[in-house]
Formats: C-alpha cells, sequence, structure tokens
C-alpha cells in the first residue's frame, strides 16, 4: 500500500468507553459471554475506525478496544498463565519498601493494573491479534497497524521467580517460548497481509534512566532486570532480532516502539533522559522503523537519531497526556529538526503513546484524541506542501 510523504498514525491504544470497561467486568465475573463481550467491542472498534479516519489519518488501529491493557491481554491466548494484580506481586518482592514506593508514583489503583505470570510451559492456544486485524481489515482501506508486546517486555514480565521457575529456571529458558509464540504471531500477521507490526518494549529506557530501583520496572510486574544495564540492553536486542529474522522484506513494516512511560498523566513522575545510552540497541536491531517519543523535553536531544542505523523514525510529535492540543507551528518546526538527520520518506508522525494504555485509567477523552489527530495530519499537509512545492 503507498502511503504519503509524512504519515501519520497513532501508537495502538484509545481510551475505553464506560461500555466497554463494564463489558470487561462483566466477562471476567462471567455475568456475560465471550460472544455478548466481542458484540460491544466489535462496536466500539468501528467508532474508534470511524473518529481516525475522519481526522485523517493514514495508518490506523482498532485502538486496543479487545484488551485490558496492553500486555496483560495476552494471558487469555497463551496457555499455563496467571493474571496477578499487580499489588499481588508484592508476594514475590524481596524489597517491598521499594516496590510500594514505585506503586505509590501509579494514577492508577495497583489491585486493578493486570500483569500475566507463566507458570508452566507456554504455547498460543490462540492468536494474539490476528482476529483483531482480521475483524478491522473488513471495515478499513486504509493500511493497518497491529500492537503486540516485544519479546523483552514479555519475558521480564511474564518471569516471576515463585511461579515460573519449575517451567522456566530462569527469565532466559522462558525467552525461548516467548521467541516461539511471537513469530508465529509475525508469520500468521505478514501471510494475513498486515501493513505494519508495531512491538512495544517501553521497559528498556527503564535499564538506562533509573538508577534507584534499578530491578523494578515502571509499567509491568517485571522483577528480573540484572544491575548491568549494558547486558540486559544486550539480552534484549538479541530477543528482538531472534523473532525478526527471516521476518523483514516480506511486504509487512515491523517497528518498535519505545517510551519513558505512559502510566501518569504527572509528566515529573515519568522517565527522562536522552537516547544515547540505548544507541547499541537502536542501531543494531534488525527492524524497519524505531517509534520514538520527542513531544516533551523528557526525550532529550534529537540528534540522537542520527545514530540509529537508517531506519524509518516514527516521530512522537503530540503528547496523549495533556489537554493541550499542540499547535501546528511547533509540530512542522520538530518534522523540519528531524529532517536534519533522516531521509523524507522515512519519517512518519505519531503521538508518543497510546492514548488509552490501560483500560480502566485512559490518558485521555476520546475528543483530545481526535483533536490531536486532527492537528498532525493538518501539519503533515504543511509539510508536504513546503517540500514538493
Amino acid at each position: 500500500m503507498t502511503l504519503p510523504l509524512f504519515p501519520v498514525t497513532v501508537i495502538g491504544s484509545w481510551p475505553r468507553s464506560n461500555e466497554v470497561k463494564r463489558a470487561m467486568r462483566d466477562k471476567r465475573d462471567g455475568r456475560i459471554t465471550e460472544e455478548e463481550f466481542q458484540c460491544i467491542a466489535d462496536q466500539a472498534i468501528l467508532q474508534i475506525l470511524k473518529w481516525q479516519e475522519e481526522a485523517g489519518i493514514d495508518i490506523v488501529t482498532d485502538g486496543e478496544q479487545r484488551r485490558d491493557n496492553f500486555i496483560s491481554f495476552v494471558a487469555e491466548h497463551l496457555d499455563n498463565v496467571q493474571m496477578l494484580s499487580v499489588s499481588e506481586l508484592l508476594e514475590y518482592v524481596e524489597d517491598k519498601a521499594s516496590f510500594e514506593e514505585i506503586l505509590g508514583t501509579l494514577d492508577v489503583p495497583a489491585f486493578s493494573m493486570s500483569n500475566p505470570a507463566a507458570v508452566g510451559k507456554i504455547s498460543r492456544k490462540k492468536p494474539l491479534a490476528l482476529g483483531d486485524y482480521l475483524f478491522l481489515k473488513k471495515y478499513t482501506d486504509k493500511a493497518v497497524k497491529v500492537a503486540l508486546p516485544g519479546p523483552y517486555l514479555l519475558t521480564r514480565a511474564m518471569w516471576v521467580e515463585g511461579l515460573s521457575m519449575d517451567a522456566y529456571p530462569a527469565k532466559e529458558d522462558l525467552a525461548v517460548d516467548i521467541i516461539k509464540v511471537l513469530r508465529e504471531e509475525l508469520e500468521d500477521l505478514i501471510a494475513a497481509g498486515v501493513e505494519f507490526v508495531q512491538f512495544d518494549e517501553p521497559v528498556l529506557t527503564e535499564l538506562v534512566f533509573t538508577q534507584k530501583n534499578a530491578n523494578r520496572t515502571f509499567m509491568c510486574g517485571a522483577l528480573t532486570a540484572k544491575a548491568d544495564a549494558e547486558e540486559e540492553i544486550a539480552f534484549a536486542l538479541d530477543l528482538m532480532n531472534q523473532v525478526t529474522a527471516g521476518m523483514l522484506g516480506r511486504g509487512t513494516r515491523i517497528g518498535v516502539h519505545i517510551c519513558r512511560g505512559n502510566w501518569s498523566t504527572q509528566e515529573h513522575v515519568l522517565l527522562r533522559g536522552p537516547y544515547y545510552p540505548l544507541i547499541p540497541y537502536l542501531a543494531n536491531v534488525h527492524i524497519d522503523q524505531l517509534i520514538l517519543e520527542y513531544a516533551t523535553p523528557r526525550a532529550g536531544e534529537m540528534d540522537a537519531i542520527r545514530d540509529f542505523g537508517s531506519k524509518e523514525i516514527g516521530l512522537g510529535i503530540v503528547n496523549p497526556r495533556t489537554e493541550v492540543v499542540e499547535s501546528v507551528d511547533d509540530i512542522v518546526e520538530r518534522v523540519q529538526e528531524v529532517r536534519k538527520y533522516v531521509p523524507d520518506e522515512k519519517i512518519f508522525l505519531n503521538p508518543d503513546c497510546g492514548f488509552g494504555t490501560f483500560a480502566q485509567r485512559p490518558m485521555n477523552s476520546d475528543k483530545m484524541a481526535v483533536q490531536k489527530l486532527k492537528i498532525m495530519v493538518e501539519a503533515a499537509k504543511e509539510i508536504r506542501g513546503k517540500v514538493l512545492s
């Protein structure tokens, strides 16, 4: 599918309506059937698709309406996975005081956030996202992006010492089966014709920007990072490259999304720092596109992009957590800056993160999300006019 210069897209998630959130709870508690939940989610997805198309963006998603959050949804699709609330993870944490301190920074109650934990040998009992893609594609001629948790995120989140060790003595053992699951999913999506697969790896930034509590993550129940950031980055790189081996150049764009946290609307509690320490990963990961946040000063200097190995850049250009709509002039200025380092045909525009990472606590409203998409589209048109005139 041919895209215009500076195509506009989203990261993935969209705020869930009260009806969808209620249906999630009702399905979990057995008050409605799976089929009834899917019918409610279908209607929400069609509305979100309409908003995206009316805004004029070039690559759409289903808003992750069938997911309670960007990672824990995998539990329903995998064998031998147990769901734990983040507060329940306290039982498996040695430094409980430090972990509770982290929970105190969250804008969402810890009991309402879920984390999937491997309690036996995992395998796919059904596709993770193939059905979501096939449903959405029936209703749009637009290119479609499908977001999946990355292999490092899943490995760190799902290996919980007190629960996983019988099946997987170490997280590296679990990673073998996670790679298998993600490669199976990627093969299915490519065969179905998906235009864009995005792997989410938000905890990479925690490795280099967090000094205190360096073995804890900010968005999932990861309890297993080593103190040596370089060693963890090398591990993450190896996992991603195993997933994408032989997958590039087959008609599906493959990207990795890296942010500094999307769990709070309070910018001061989110991670900050430039991408320079992640260059060993960013330059050597075998993917088509890096999807990076650059809408806030927390992302650091733009010139880090020059060292990312000539990949496409998904440029985070609006903040999904604020109720201020960015100006066209500001967006154009940021894009002009990145054009110093990246060819025009390799620049994509997107928000920093999703608008509704956690079902029970979205980062913004439908109305504000639509306004931010429209301003990105307007800015993209202005930039195209400048470039093509």
